[in-house]
């Protein structure tokens, strides 16, 4: 069954680049992007592990970890982060998992149960494993995207994001289109008109379903 918002994100012990982990009690309290990768050594997710890797002081700004997954073995990880850091610059510091059995991939619905084993799969036979998972101190999914394989994420987007997400977690509001910190917000239906001024202030009726008003906080 495919993962929904607002459902529990699989739990799951794996190694990884820095040591075994426990999913769940490595994110702790805060929250966690989970990236795939279909395989090491490929050349799009080659630029976007680096990109991470010189964004992780945006994500830890925010509470937030960040994690690598590929269907390759950890000693493949291990060797792919010297070309990492060479293409980009950036060091990688973050865990990278290696799920060489497929069972994080499996788990996350991000290859078929049927699926057993990586000999001789490539990146096309995995393609599928180009997702993005948001998971909260709740250990609840709280936003998920896959690309295309020829299509390099946008991380500046998960950050944004995130941003909307913690932000609308904590006030009864919600984000526009493009929004980013700072910028107006829009009140949520759920809050009457008298109890948006108490907690707003002033606002803005652009619609009848439509209240805009300052970011809070």
């Amino acid at each position: 069954m495919s993962l929904r918002i607002n459902d529990t994100a699989p739990d799951f012990t794996a190694e990884t680049t820095e040591g075994e982990i426990t999913f769940h009690d490595w994110i702790g309290d805060g929250y966690a992007v989970l990236f795939s990768h279909p395989k090491d050594f490929t050349p799009v997710c080659t630029t976007e592990l680096g990109t991470m890797a010189g964004m992780i002081d945006a994500f830890e700004k925010r509470n937030t970890k960040i994690i690598g997954i590929s269907v390759d073995p950890v000693e493949d990880h291990l060797k792919w982060k010297a070309d990492i850091e060479q293409v980009s610059g950036n060091k990688v510091d973050y865990p990278m998992i290696g799920d060489p059995d497929m069972k994080v991939a499996k788990a996350f619905d991000m290859l078929p149960a049927e699926d057993t084993d990586t000999e001789g799969r490539t990146a096309a036979s995995n393609a599928t494993v180009r997702s993005v998972f948001v998971v909260g101190p709740d250990k609840k999914i709280k936003l998920s995207l896959t690309y295309p394989m020829t299509t390099g994420r946008n991380f500046d987007e998960i950050l944004r994001a995130i941003d909307s997400i913690q932000l609308t977690a904590e006030h009864k509001v919600a984000t526009p289109a493009n929004w980013h910190q700072g910028e107006d917000v829009i009140i949520t239906p759920a809050v009457s008109d008298e109890e948006a001024t108490e907690k707003f202030g002033a606002f803005e009726r652009v619609l009848p379903y439509l209240r805009k008003t300052k970011q809070p906080g």
